[in-house]
């Protein structure tokens, strides 16, 4: 019988609410759930006329493209500024990532309305110091929209506003319009064939049977999507079948193809753009698919809704890491259940030890003890072409942050330590190493023990791996039963050598290339590790020695084998394996040396928490009397003024360590170059600059490192060098959010390699690496590159002969490579997927 659906929209009581504040003039905080309708409020004041530009953010470029092809389809005049993207720019509405309007909001030149989507990413641990600056540097004449359905104390947000001298109102409701029901599986009657195996496939199969499909399932990370849409696939019975079109089959791809067609898919960001916004998102927001498994990292990313939904663990990965799922978190995956105009009511299914309805709360919202280094770098730099002292710049925007408390930089403490000397006076080095030398002569480290209790810290001892503990979740391992433990080891990838309840982790070292068809000599060796190899010879042989490319099985396995340990910091052989006709090493890290603390318990010790304690009189701890060596002690100050980095160091100091700044607090070339960019990306390319060898086009490449994340590493072969250069000019320092081990946070060497060969090609799919890299994987990297390219292309002139030389290089490297070529549209979706079906008459489900 035919359905007929009313498309009647009447703005809630709450919507018209935030309508008029914002027609008043009024900034607005919105705290509605998920799905409750808030982009419809601004929808609503976009209908009734915009007086200037509004520019609507959202976390992430993927919900930019999908939310600016939703507007262009329906009429919008509407453009988009993602980074790697620019088009319709001074359009009414524009949508865009945050951090593309920053340089716009430091110089005061804020749009008419900004609008901030997902708010709550203030809180966020690598983004958040971006989002907090931007607002509080949104100059008085752009008015402010910002919208969450998972902040715990939007009070204080406003209460923030009103500090700011912002007149700002909230409009809450906690109202659903699709209420939310929690199931057990075990509850379900079991109407499942008896043929379906499997925790999770027998629990779908019954879900499915009690009318409560489509499904949305989160898995931790990609491979257990995969596996579970596929193991899905297989067992359950077929419906009616999904028909494809010739186009959306070569997009899909055979396997997904095959699921696809059981109305089943798997959605992570190891798919291309197309195959997850062009062809999985669009059918399942049409009721077209019955499951979508898709994983944890992408919960706040996946821009659709579905009956129900189901989370498999309370974990996922983030790079190589495993973090535990935030109860905000569950929050935004769990408000994906209920399909607005399709369902009269959304299911959260769960099982015994599984993630619940009643643990998915709000996130309260409080500020990250770091400020964005970049932003207040480029203030100091205007304050010195103003002639303006550098802490009066600074004190307005820190006065201005998401905090009941001053937030100090140390900028006037340093600036007085250093008062004495002149610009030029020695070594920046020694000048900030002088400065905290008098007390840290006083203090002792100590270490937290496995009793609980802190104890001083004892020189560290050599020893195997195998001996030591390592600290997990509060709890004290076998250093070996972490994955953790070996993520410092540049080298191949983690991968579990011993399964079971006590797991033991080694490496797997990706080293040549197998080829059947050349006869005996079948391994040919992948360049970085012959570079090794090479470098092994010739130090154990003093002389050099260029190894051959091709080596036949038996003689590896004598000769390379045996002397892994020496190639990979301790990783002894303890098997090898072919995959894909690549050669993986296993490597056990159990017999490897390590330096470790030993407690009093005897226990040796990888990473104990520590803290340092300053034993000093009374009479050292009050305000030093000015003195003319005064500069060489660090002086506390008022209470609330001394907040210190978990280090132990102000901002200013680790500027100064960093040489972002000279001893009388200016910025120095590097810290202009790094104020042009994010976190610690420009601390990269400064100096990477700063080399006079290191060339423009090796550069150019090598950038594409910067944000390329682990997935790349098994690809590196040549493009080390900014790895070099930083951990030389940053002494392989760690600074939250910004550096580790001088790297910064995003970096992973081997997608240079995929870049060259994008560009030698002109391809945006290299073959040779289609075996290790998803297409996913290539296209973000990709993105991620131009975005860095056309960042540095537009930034800010400066009178440095390597900065303007490089400028111009990348310029024409854009004009020849990367010209602005549109995005092909991904195909149509048919008339009959484009039929929204109503699943309990269609026999979909």
């Amino acid at each position: 019988m035919e359905k007929l659906e009313i498309q009647l929209k009447i703005p809630d009581l709450w919507q018209q609410e935030a309508l008029r504040h914002l027609k008043d003039g009024c900034d607005v905080v919105v705290d509605a759930p998920t799905g409750a309708g808030k982009t419809y409020v601004f929808e609503l004041l976009v209908e009734d006329g915009l007086s200037g530009q509004a520019i609507y953010t959202v976390p992430t470029r993927a919900l930019a493209n999908d939310k600016y092809q939703e507007w262009k389809a329906a009429g919008m005049n509407v453009g988009i500024m993602t980074g790697d993207l620019a088009d319709n720019t001074d359009a009414p509405v524009v949508v865009a990532t945050l951090e593309t309007q920053r340089d716009r909001l430091i110089h005061g030149d804020g749009p008419a309305l900004l609008v901030i989507d997902e708010y709550q990413m203030i809180g966020d641990r690598n983004r958040g110091v971006n989002y907090e600056v931007a607002i509080a540097i949104t100059p008085p004449t752009t008015q402010l929209l910002l919208f969450s359905g998972s902040v715990g104390n939007p009070k204080k947000v406003i209460r923030w506003f009103q500090k700011i001298d912002r007149d700002a109102r909230l409009v809450s409701t906690k109202h659903r319009p699709i209420p939310q029901d929690e199931i057990f599986f075990d509850a379900l009657p079991d109407l499942a064939p008896r043929t379906i195996r499997g925790f999770w496939p027998r629990r779908i199969a019954k879900a499915i049977a009690s009318d409560l499909a489509p499904i949305l399932i989160f898995c931790p990370h990609r491979k257990a999507a995969e596996d579970l849409a596929k193991d899905l696939a297989n067992q359950l019975p077929e419906a009616a079948p999904l028909i494809l079109t010739s186009e959306q089959k070569l997009l899909a791809g055979p396997e997904l193809t095959r699921m696809l067609k059981n109305r089943i898919a798997f959605h992570h960001s190891g798919l291309s753009y197309h195959q997850r916004a062009g062809l999985i998102e669009p059918l399942a927001k049409k009721g077209q698919l019955r499951v979508v498994v898709a994983t944890n990292g992408l919960g706040a990313g996946v821009n659709f809704c579905m009956r129900s939904v189901a989370i498999t663990t309370r974990e996922y990965r983030v790079g190589e890491k495993s973090v535990n799922l935030r109860p905000d978190e569950l929050l935004q995956m769990f408000g994906r259940a209920g399909r607005r105009g399709m369902d009269d009511r959304g299911y959260v299914l769960t099982a015994s030890g599984k993630p619940r309805l009643t643990e998915a709360v709000p996130l309260h919202l409080r500020r990250r003890n770091q400020v964005d280094w970049a932003v207040f770098l480029h203030l100091m730099t205007r304050a010195r072409e103003k002639g303006i002292k550098p802490y009066k710049e600074t004190q307005r925007v820190t006065e201005r942050l998401f905090s009941d408390q001053r937030i100090p930089l140390g900028l006037v403490e340093f600036i007085a330590n250093h008062k004495h000397a002149r610009p030029d006076e020695g070594s920046e080095m020694a000048e900030a190493e002088a400065a905290e030398s008098h007390l840290e002569r006083r203090s002792v480290i100590e270490i937290l023990n496995t009793k609980g209790t802190w104890e001083r810290r004892r020189a560290p001892i050599k020893a195997r791996l195998k001996e030591t503990r390592f600290l997990d979740k509060d709890q004290w391992i076998p250093a070996l039963q972490s994955s953790k433990t070996l993520s410092g080891i540049n080298i191949g990838m983690p991968t579990k050598i011993r399964k079971g309840k006590h797991p033991v982790y080694g490496r797997i070292l990706p080293v040549a290339q197998v080829n059947y068809d050349q006869g005996p000599h079948a391994l040919v060796l992948h360049a970085k590790f012959r570079k090794t190899l090479s470098s092994y010879f010739s130090k154990t042989r003093n002389r050099t020695i260029h190894p051959p490319k091709r080596w036949e099985l038996n003689a590896f396995e004598k000769e390379i084998l045996p002397i892994m340990p020496a190639l990979t910091n301790g990783g002894r052989a303890v098997g090898y394996d072919e995959k894909n006709g690549v050669l993986y090493v296993t490597l056990d890290y159990s017999e490897a040396y390590i330096f470790a603390w030993k407690d009093a318990a005897g226990v040796l010790l990888i990473n104990p928490t520590m803290r340092k304690r300053i034993h000093a009189s009374l009479d050292e701890l009050r305000l030093p009397k000015k003195s003319p060596d005064s500069r060489s002690v660090p002086q506390k100050t008022r209470a609330g003024e001394n907040e210190e980095t978990r280090n132990n160091l102000s901002p200013a100091q680790i500027w100064f360590r960093l040489k972002l700044i000279d001893n009388q607090a200016r910025p120095t070339i590097r810290g202009t170059i790094a104020s042009f960019f994010q976190h610690g990306e420009g601390l990269a390319i400064a100096a990477a600059l700063e080399d006079p060898s290191f060339t423009y086009e090796d550069l150019i490449y090598e950038i594409a490192n910067i944000r390329a994340g682990h997935r790349f590493d098994a690809l590196a072969n040549t493009s080390d060098r900014m790895r070099f250069v930083c951990r030389e000019a940053f002494r392989s320092a760690t600074y939250e959010g910004y550096l580790n081990k001088g790297l910064p946070i995003e970096y992973g060497d081997g997608a240079a390699e995929v870049m060259r060969e994008l560009t030698a090609k002109a391809t945006s799919k290299p073959n040779s690496f289609s075996e290790i890299l998803s297409p996913g994987d290539i296209e973000r990297a990709h993105l991620e590159w131009r975005s860095m390219l056309f960042h540095i292309a537009h930034a800010p002139e400066f009178e440095w002969e390597r900065w303007t030389g490089f400028q111009k290089a990348v310029d024409a490297f854009i004009a020849r490579y990367l010209f602005a070529a549109k995005r092909e549209e991904p195909p149509p979706l048919t008339a009959a997927q484009s039929v929204r079906p109503f699943d309990n008459d269609s026999g979909l489900f």
